[in-house]
């Protein structure tokens, strides 16, 4: 509508603006009996050499649209009322038409890479891995909306030299039984032990070093002890994984690279671009610190893994984007890394983009893993799934199949409590507040969806024809949001920020709530079905709001 309404002002201007200028013009106002949409007319004034109010007059009296009803002039503003008849039914019959696929953009736009969550192995899948790995796989889904093949990238952390730790503190005090039966928990125990006696015994450090470089050097026994941790430890991700509802396509983690990186290297000396700097060879950059790309030993660092990844990803998935949703404190890692790959020549270094977050905190502090003390994502997933389990139980005894029901509100409760945060932002964990029905959460926003859902039910008659008439006035405003969609769809992508799908659900479901509060639905009139369609529509759209979050939705709450 937005487009119609610019295009319409730019006619009425004879095109002293353009569309897409005016688009970025037009405001909300704030009251409802301002109109639907405002244009303001003050840019305007001394690029025509009129006053912002005969500007907005001049507007008014040539602006020609078929969606707009009536048009008044306020100051220097241009209030535009839509036609809400005519909205009302294009709009409602698109969803009702389109169903799931609303927003979606039909055409293929090729590939795009989502690296993130990433955990380390062998170590516990604590909170602190929450924020990417939900906020990768929104973006994941949101791409896909979008028209995109979303490639989804986990970059195990399975190299360093903490292995060789591992390897020592396996082989003074390892337990293969203990291990088997329950992996990162007694591999964890064992590599606090290592930092523990290393402490009072530096040998136990050199004797790491050398079991890491055993390990680089493919010594058979020590490589199959790394691969037995990198597989148990999988295996109880996985476990995390299945419970997010989270798919990978593939699991290649650092490891993967060992033998990528020697061209990386290479291509970077024959384009002399590596310049010795204390004995390690550095990319120097402009305005940054310079790049480390391999120590005095000749060793790799982080930068030279994350090369080879970026060349073998462009050559593997022919990506339009590689997003790497990694957190904040990694912004300069990132940046040098594009830097370095434009300095080598490629212009796809632009397609590349660091996609930051902040932490999550505990009473306002970082969570610790220090020592072991750690908070584990699977404890607050079951947490939560039993807190959800509990409500229910307290709200809707009779409930069937209370224990998947439970299962998709507690982890949807623990999704939605990320996502609707500016991802930039640090939040505050709290069980409490995430699993309240009432406030500004997940499981509000499904009961929501399950009440209309019963309605629906209810009815028989989900209302497929809708008329040309208008729903009332605590409808309108929801027939606006609804509209605004595929925009939300757009722009949550182009921003990479799943917060705005999230909010926009939490306030369509607010809208909602109001508008139920006051009118009754299944009164056999003439506009029943028109009642019932626009419920229908709320539900398509909650529904498709929390699927692009990564959260299920329940018809029975």
């Amino acid at each position: 509508m937005h487009t119609q309404i610019a295009k319409s002002i730019a006619e009425a201007l004879n095109n002293e603006l353009s569309v897409n200028e005016i688009q970025h013009l037009l405001e909300k106002p704030k009251k409802l009996d301002l109109g639907d949409v405002a244009f303001p007319c003050f840019i305007l004034a001394k690029k025509l050499g009129k006053s912002p109010h005969s500007i907005a007059s001049e507007i008014k009296d040539n602006i020609s649209c078929e969606i707009v009803q009536d048009v008044q002039v306020v100051g220097g503003y241009v209030n535009i009322f839509y036609h809400q008849p005519m909205i009302t039914k294009q709009v409602l019959s698109q969803i009702v038409k389109e169903k799931n696929l609303y927003g979606t953009k039909q055409e293929p736009k090729g590939n795009v890479v989502f690296d993130f969550s990433s955990p380390n192995i062998a170590k516990p899948f604590s909170m602190g891995h929450l924020r990417s790995t939900v906020i990768g796989n929104a973006l994941a889904n949101i791409a896909e909306k979008n028209g995109y093949k979303a490639i989804r990238i986990n970059h195990l952390g399975d190299w360093g030299t903490q292995f060789g730790k591992l390897i020592v503190a396996y082989k003074n005090w390892g337990d293969r039984q203990k291990i088997e039966a329950a992996p990162i928990k007694e591999l964890l125990k064992i590599y606090v032990q290592f930092h523990e006696e290393a402490e009072k015994d530096d040998a136990l450090n050199e004797q790491a070093r050398a079991a890491f470089k055993a390990l680089e050097d493919g010594d058979e026994e020590t490589f199959a002890l790394w691969q037995w941790f990198r597989d148990a430890s999988l295996v109880e991700f996985k476990t995390i994984y299945q419970l997010l509802g989270i798919e990978f396509d593939s699991f290649n983690g650092e490891a993967f690279y060992n033998d990528k990186m020697s061209a990386v290297v290479k291509e970077l000396e024959e384009k002399q671009l590596l310049v010795k700097s204390d004995g390690a060879y550095v990319v120097e950059l402009d305005n940054l610190p310079p790049c480390l790309i391999t120590k005095t030993d000749g060793a790799t660092l982080y930068a030279t893994r994350d090369l080879a990844a970026a060349f073998y990803r462009k050559h593997r998935y022919e990506p339009k984007k590689i997003f790497y949703v990694v957190g904040n404190e990694q912004s300069l890692h990132f940046t040098q890394l594009f830097k370095v790959i434009e300095k080598m020549g490629y212009n796809w270094a632009i397609d590349l983009q660091h996609v930051p977050f902040g932490m999550i905190l505990q009473e306002g502090k970082k969570m610790s893993t220090r020592k072991g003390k750690i908070v584990l994502l699977a404890d607050v997933l079951k947490e939560a799934i039993a807190t959800a389990k509990r409500n229910i139980d307290e709200k809707n005894p009779m409930l069937e199949k209370k224990d998947s029901i439970g299962h998709q509100v507690g982890v949807g409760a623990v999704i939605f409590n990320d996502l609707k945060n500016d991802r930039l932002h640090d939040i505050e964990f709290s069980i409490e507040h995430m699993m309240n029905f009432e406030g500004e959460t997940g499981p509000y926003i499904q009961y929501t969806y399950a009440r209309i859902s019963s309605l629906l039910e209810k009815a028989e008659d989900n209302g497929n024809e809708v008329s040309c008439e208008t729903l009332g006035e605590q409808a309108w405003p929801v027939i606006l949001l609804l509209e605004q969609f595929p925009n939300v769809i757009t722009n949550a992508f182009e921003q990479a920020d799943p917060s705005q799908i999230a909010k926009y659900a939490l306030q369509l479901a607010r809208l909602f709530n109001k508008y139920y509060a006051q009118n009754k639905v299944l009164v056999d009139d003439n506009q029943r079905s028109s009642r019932l369609a626009f419920c229908q529509c709320v539900s398509i759209v909650l529904k498709e709001s929390l699927a692009l979050l990564g959260i299920e939705a329940p018809k029975n709450m």
